[in-house]
């Protein structure tokens, strides 16, 4: 059981990880009763947050925006993203904190006071970033996703494919995935009726929220894994299965997910899953990885293929 001052904290930072909370879930996750929860909300609500309730059945609570920023409850790795990106914007570049940062933006829109937003798109405007290794994504899109991922909302939006063809889009998205290069959105799109994997960049304008949905089965378990899937092997007609003969840690530093996904075997070996668009480049891009390695999948025509090759260097060295 939580203390007073414990538990409000606690009921406030719930709050800003959601946008809607049944009172029987907020209780059973405090260990109190419905009860009880409504005395903490009006607790709260006298202290100046604005803990709005939806009376009913499906009734609820949300914190909503108010006539002043109230103090964010962030957890470490947001409150660590904060702090880092702030003297980043000075200093340098540090990757590894994106999806962290998206978290805690999206969080900090959801409570900013309208009379802030003005300053917030001021500094934005003021800003200049130089070019990254990836396509740039607009932070009110990935704050959007986010939000409609945290709530389970559908998301409509425009989508230019592979072959830069518009398309209309309505899905129920699931999560971001960075790669460290690009963004994609992981969704279950209501007109294919099956999963699919967008690339952020090439969403065109901001997508637009609507209802709610009940999050489905996600595809996989490993959704970074599952996007290492999707844009290295399953886009390409040549696709390829390959034992190397390194720890997959060792190559993952030479493959990045967008080339390859990595399944380790042992300490020694690992098995990477890859494809190509154009088959005579598969044995030169193998060559670069620095190992030996054995094919246990290939698509036809390459195993002959490393044969010419193989015995191509072979003369040429005597």
């Amino acid at each position: 059981m939580y203390g007073t001052s414990e538990r409000l904290l606690r009921l406030l930072s719930l709050l800003q990880t959601r946008r809607d909370w049944p009172g029987s879930d907020l209780a059973s996750r405090l260990e109190v009763d419905v009860r009880t929860i409504r005395r903490d909300v009006e607790r709260l609500r006298s202290l100046g947050y604005p803990v709005h309730a939806t009376p009913g059945v499906a009734g609820g609570y949300r914190l909503g925006a108010g006539a002043a920023l109230p103090p964010l409850l962030l957890d470490d790795d947001e409150a660590v993203a904060v702090a880092v990106g702030l003297r980043t914007a000075a200093s340098g570049t540090v990757s590894g904190i994106e999806e962290t940062s998206v978290r805690a933006l999206a969080k900090l829109e959801q409570v900013l006071p309208a009379r802030l937003r003005p300053r917030v798109g001021a500094l934005q405007a003021a800003t200049v970033s130089l070019p990254g290794g990836g396509p740039t994504v607009d932070a009110g899109v990935l704050t959007v996703i986010a939000a409609a991922c945290r709530d389970h909302e559908r998301l409509r939006f425009g989508y230019a494919d592979r072959s830069g063809a518009a398309t209309e889009r309505s899905a129920e998205p699931l999560r971001l995935v960075h790669t460290g290069r690009r963004w994609y959105l992981v969704a279950f799109d209501l007109g294919k009726q099956d999963w699919r994997t967008f690339r952020v960049d090439r969403i065109t304008g901001v997508p637009v929220a609507g209802f709610r949905f009940t999050p489905r089965e996600p595809p996989a378990e490993d959704l970074a894994a599952y996007v290492s899937r999707q844009i290295s092997s399953a886009p390409y007609p040549h696709q390829l299965v390959v034992r190397v003969a390194a720890s997959a840690e060792v190559v993952s530093a030479r493959i990045p997910p967008s080339s390859g996904t990595v399944e380790p075997i042992d300490e020694h070996s690992c098995r990477v899953r890859t494809g190509s668009a154009n088959l005579d480049a598969v044995p030169y891009y193998l060559a670069q990885w620095g190992h030996d390695f054995v094919i246990e999948e290939a698509p036809p025509g390459l195993v002959e293929l490393l044969r010419v090759i193989a015995e191509r260097f072979a003369r040429a060295v005597g």
